[in-house]
């Protein structure tokens, strides 16, 4: 059951800034990434789900209920999570935390106490005077302090410390446990590649890859990368392979005397055995990560990129 819909939204703010045409579904119980850097149009689509910005073209739902039209009951339900945090100053911590629980109508405080207990929360002081780290944790715990069933969350992690982030997203393991739905939005690889199901990443507005990530956790394709002990068994190695072309060479250095090689799950055995007849110096896995499937559709260059937020 899809509890977030995208529907081919579009928001052209000229100068290939914006979304077009981006459609995806959130379903229940799920952790959904939304994978780009800063600039590709995440924060676009999800201020759409929210209900902050109206469609030009298509339509957003949360619990089939339109994003415009229904905003105000949409956001009673949900929690989110802006990248962007922009706090009353004049307030300390306990008292926006007062002010959160009073508009949601929460009397009991047990769970909001776990949160701020949970991500380390000194929330007596002034919220001007806070760090960019602890207004983070005081913006995850009004976010989740009415333990709302879908969550939307726009760069979480963004100033937390490492320890932290392995805080949250051990955290968010436990959510989806419980059987929350949750949209991330992120351009950190190990924060989306430890937490989804699925993936989509956008690039210049608009979705270039939708994919189950245990299907690239588990990639049927391996890469395998060896160093022969001498110039004459890699010769002996290259003069084989060229001869039977039964192995996929990605790459042979001759001077490094190493190759990689990409093998296919049910040929491994036969690798392995035809591996084993030369002298190696090493033999080892290259794992494919998401990183590296994400910059096969990315310059590397993401610094020099420009687009919508």
């Amino acid at each position: 059951m899809s509890v977030l819909q995208v529907q081919n939204l579009t928001k052209d703010y000229g100068h290939n800034r914006g979304v077009f045409d981006v459609s995806f579904t959130v379903n229940k119980g799920e952790v959904y990434g939304f994978l780009g850097p800063n600039g590709a149009g995440k924060t676009t689509a999800i201020r759409h789900i929210m209900g902050f910005s109206k469609p030009q073209k298509g339509h957003t739902f949360v619990n089939n209920l339109d994003s415009w039209e229904h905003a105000a009951d949409i956001q009673k339900n949900l929690g989110y999570l802006p990248g962007e945090i922009a706090l009353p100053e004049s307030l300390t911590g306990t008292q926006f935390i007062k002010m959160m629980a009073d508009l949601r109508g929460i009397k009991d405080f047990t769970h909001t106490d776990y949160l701020i207990d949970k991500f380390e929360l000194e929330p007596a002081g002034k919220l001007k005077r806070m760090s960019l780290g602890m207004k983070r944790k005081l913006a995850i715990v009004t976010a989740f302090m009415h333990d709302p069933a879908v969550l939307v969350l726009d760069e979480p992690t963004s100033g937390l410390d490492p320890i932290m982030q392995t805080v949250f997203i051990e955290f968010i393991k436990a959510e989806k446990e419980r059987g929350k739905t949750i949209l991330i939005s992120s351009h950190i690889f190990s924060e989306i590649d430890a937490t989804c199901d699925r993936i989509s990443i956008i690039k210049d507005g608009r979705l270039i890859s939708s994919f189950v990530a245990d299907d690239l956790r588990y990639n049927e394709q391996k890469v395998f990368e060896i160093e022969f002990l001498s110039t004459e068994e890699f010769n002996r190695f290259y003069e084989d392979i060229e001869a039977k072309k039964d192995l996929h060479v990605l790459d042979a250095n001759h001077l490094k005397k190493q190759a990689k090689i990409q093998v296919e799950d049910n040929d491994i055995n036969h690798f392995i055995n035809h591996i084993s007849t030369y002298d190696l110096k090493f033999f080892s896995e290259i794992k494919f990560t998401l990183e590296d499937y994400f910059m096969k559709f990315y310059d590397r260059n993401l610094d020099t990129e420009e687009g919508a937020k």
